[in-house]
């Protein structure tokens, strides 16, 4: 009897786990992953910059439930004629479309402590998010909208 009961546990606590993880999944964050960025468009004192992020740099960003990290180097291990590097992270927000960096690390230190509210679209495996990026006493003041693709 003893056997019986504890085999009926062990096949009832395996059936209910699988269903748990599943719900856990299905809550997850959509923008929740490894991101890769194509590209990028600055507009700043009314001048353009697009940089193509395909060619000659690496830069993704991840993010989990909690928090985002990018990271952007030269393929050229640093040895080319535009040796680059820069990461930084921080906590966020997401409420609708509305994805909000805090960045805590950086680089760049003086973008350390600022908050940039962006808009997102997620559509399939594309992100698209657009926004002010504004640090007054650096004189930043740029509308940025950047393009990834999902890699994981």
């Amino acid at each position: 009897m003893k056997k019986l009961l504890l085999l009926t546990t062990l096949l009832i606590g395996c059936k209910t786990e699988p269903k748990q993880a599943a719900d856990q999944s299905q809550n997850k964050l959509p923008i929740v992953g490894t991101w890769k960025l194509l590209s990028g468009t600055l507009i700043e004192k009314g001048d353009t910059a697009v940089t193509d992020y395909t060619k000659g740099t690496s830069f993704i960003k991840i993010i989990n439930d909690t928090h985002f990290a990018f990271f952007n180097h030269d393929l050229t291990n640093g040895k080319g004629p535009s040796p680059s590097y820069n990461s930084g992270g921080g906590r966020y927000t997401l409420t609708d479309s509305t994805y909000t960096e805090q960045l805590e690390y950086c680089t760049d230190r003086q973008w350390e402590g600022h908050t940039f509210p962006f808009t997102i679209t997620i559509k399939n495996d594309t992100l698209v998010q657009q926004g002010v990026e504004k640090i007054p006493a650096a004189g930043i003041d740029r509308l940025n909208s950047e393009r990834y693709v999902r890699i994981k």
